[in-house]
């Protein structure tokens, strides 16, 4: 088939990688850990579907979501480069910003593991630059290596818990906290000279 004609190694590895150090599923641990010692739920089955059915989505279906609503891609990527900036806040400081409410204050899974976790904005700005770069085929299929990966994580949060014990978790909380403030200062820093171009005109 034309489709499998498309495949290429290379490509897919690179598309993988990329992926994988967006989704960051070692990096998220510290957050899934906290999630679950706080007594809110999480399905893993259910998160890898929903995140991975929205990246899907949003692969094929984002330039015109996007375009409906009037949004280009680099203000969406600053909006999200702001979210994960309080994110990475709630890890390093310990504070809490993002709160539940109503009958999901008990269950985590849709939010904020499927979002903005792992289907998040720096997702979803990845994909479609992927998507101008390679094949769909070699796209989807690191997507779904993540997602596979994401799966285990979810599944065995408690054990590796164990395994690194309270301060092994404190110390990778911070670490990570500190990583994602990074990957969040870059995305704003590449994206709002682009978005304060377009509004001035320059």
């Amino acid at each position: 088939m034309e489709i499998f004609s498309e495949f290429n190694l290379m490509h897919f590895i690179s598309a993988f990688i990329v992926m994988f150090a967006i989704i960051d599923p070692v990096g998220t641990m510290p957050i899934m850990v906290g999630i679950r010692e706080s007594g809110k739920r999480i399905d893993a089955g259910k998160a890898v579907i929903y995140s991975f059915s929205l990246m899907i989505l949003f692969f094929f279906m984002g330039d015109w979501l996007l375009s409906l609503f009037a949004i280009d891609i680099n203000s969406f990527a600053v909006a999200g480069a702001l979210i994960l900036f309080l994110m990475a806040l709630e890890m390093v400081l310990g504070i809490e910003i993002f709160k539940d409410y109503g009958e999901l204050a008990g269950n985590a899974t849709y939010l904020p593991v499927v979002f903005p976790l792992l289907a998040g904005p720096g997702s979803f700005t990845t994909l479609l630059s992927l998507k101008a770069e390679y094949a769909t085929l070699n796209i989807l299929l690191g997507l779904a290596l993540n997602s596979i990966i994401v799966y285990l994580m979810l599944r065995f949060t408690t054990r590796a818990q164990k395994i690194l014990g309270r301060s092994g978790v404190y110390f990778m909380k911070k670490f990570f906290g500190v990583i994602l403030l990074a990957i969040s200062v870059k995305l704003f820093a590449s994206n709002i000279p682009i978005l304060i171009g377009h509004i001035t005109g320059n």
